[in-house]
């Protein structure tokens, strides 16, 4: 069974996030008092972790997501080509049934 690429990418960023965050509040113990400055601090080094090590799954998961939109809009243009084919001959046999008709 394959993971898909965005679920990989995802948590590896939330890994990114969770272990500074984890060392600093266990071996930083004024990290406690400001949490919310350990917070900011996981934030900045888990961006830049992602940003120097997690570009192939990133690049693997953008390209997956742009596959899979493109396939939908093609089904999607598909449909809607077929719709219209249908109604142009619908509106095509209508008119020539109707010239007949007062011929």
């Amino acid at each position: 069974m394959k993971i898909p690429p965005l679920l990989v990418y995802s948590a590896l960023r939330l890994l990114a996030f969770l272990v500074p965050l984890a060392i600093m509040w266990l071996f930083f113990p004024i990290m406690r008092e400001y949490w919310w400055l350990t917070a900011i601090f996981a934030a900045l080094i888990g961006v830049s972790i992602s940003y120097l090590f997690l570009r192939n799954p990133l690049s693997r998961a953008s390209s997956e997501m742009y596959q899979r939109r493109e396939a939908r809009d093609d089904k999607r243009k598909n449909s809607v080509a077929a719709q219209d084919a249908d109604a142009e001959d619908a509106a095509i046999d209508d008119s020539e049934g109707g010239s007949s008709a007062h011929g």
